[in-house]
């Protein structure tokens, strides 16, 4: 790498972060979301800049200057998110979804391999429905009788199973992004495994003719579990991809980059399960029709469609003024 070849690319970058810095920093006027947004742009791409030059010319007077600038930046940021109080109203609806967007096709991979579970535990109990004892735990196995397939599944304490999918979708969620260390692989197997519990039971209510009460007691609150699942997942899998694919950075600091960043769609997920266990605690198990809960899981869909479109759409901008200004 030569260093006159990154100063010449990235100059206009820094000079323009210390310009941002001296406007932070008088605070004449009010600072918009918007220069927020780009400070922390800088400040990020700042970062990388200074650690190519930590590793291949650490005693450089450019690294001294990054270095020096970094600091300033991270201090300013670090200022600003408590002074104002909006961290988390800025990273839910500005940087989550970035970061969903920007890890899009590993989400989807992990919804993928869940669908692949569900499908193979579905069609294994189509198949012999004693294979649901070998497949699900037995504290939801325990609820269920296939001998009453010909009969329904009146009896059955769908809440309850509802409940123990919930807590079993959360253990899910953890251990399928702590799994990414094991590049990757333990994490396919739980979310292939997670499916296969839950096309397994799927199969049960088929068979005894009630699938429309089956999913009118998981959807209201299991559209958003899944998105959350599918989200930590993506994080588990794309931290595993770079520990097998690190990039231009040394292995080492691609694994922290790319943890810290799957830390942060992990930390996402929260309100998601929040949301989700306050669904199943006063939706699933009430009075409702089941029209009713097929319509409620209809709108928490809706919601979550809108929220990415929200994210593509602002990407799609943000994309379209970097070429406005490139050509101007």
């Amino acid at each position: 790498m030569e260093v006159q070849s990154l100063l010449k690319r990235h100059r206009a970058e820094w000079k323009e972060l210390e310009e941002l810095l001296e406007v932070f920093a008088r605070r004449t006027g009010s600072v918009t979301s918007a220069q927020i947004r780009r400070l922390t742009y800088l400040y990020k791409s700042s970062s990388s800049h200074l650690s190519l030059m930590q590793t291949e010319a650490p005693g450089d007077e450019l690294t001294v200057y990054l270095n020096e600038l970094v600091n300033r930046a991270h201090h300013i940021l670090f200022q600003e998110q408590h002074r104002s109080g909006r961290q988390l109203t800025v990273f839910f609806r500005d940087y989550f979804i970035s970061l969903i967007l920007k890890r899009q096709w590993f989400i989807t991979s992990a919804a993928l391999l869940f669908l692949f579970g569900a499908g193979s535990g579905f069609l294994s109990v189509l198949a012999d429905s004693s294979h649901i004892y070998d497949l699900l735990p037995q504290q939801i196995a325990g609820y269920v009788d296939p001998a009453q397939t010909g009969k329904g599944l009146e009896g059955a304490p769908h809440s309850i199973i509802s409940a123990q999918i919930m807590t079993n979708n959360i253990r899910v969620a953890v251990l399928a992004f702590v799994s990414g260390i094991t590049f990757g692989i333990w994490t396919v197997y739980l979310l292939a495994f997670n499916g296969l519990l839950v096309g397994a039971l799927a199969a049960v209510y088929w068979k005894a003719g009630e699938t429309y009460l089956f999913w009118a007691y998981i959807l209201p609150h299991g559209i958003i579990e899944l998105a959350a699942i599918f989200i930590a997942g993506g994080a588990g899998l794309f931290m595993g991809y770079r520990m097998f694919v690190p990039g231009p950075y040394p292995w080492k600091l691609q694994l922290l980059r790319s943890a810290k960043e799957s830390v942060q769609l992990l930390m996402g997920t929260i309100p998601l399960f929040v949301v989700a266990g306050i669904i199943e605690g006063y939706i699933t198990p009430s009075g409702l029709s089941l029209d009713a809960k097929y319509a409620f899981a209809a709108v928490t869909l809706l919601i979550l469609i809108c929220y990415y479109a929200y994210g593509w759409l602002r990407n799609r901008h943000q994309m379209d003024s970097l070429d406005f200004s490139s050509k101007y």
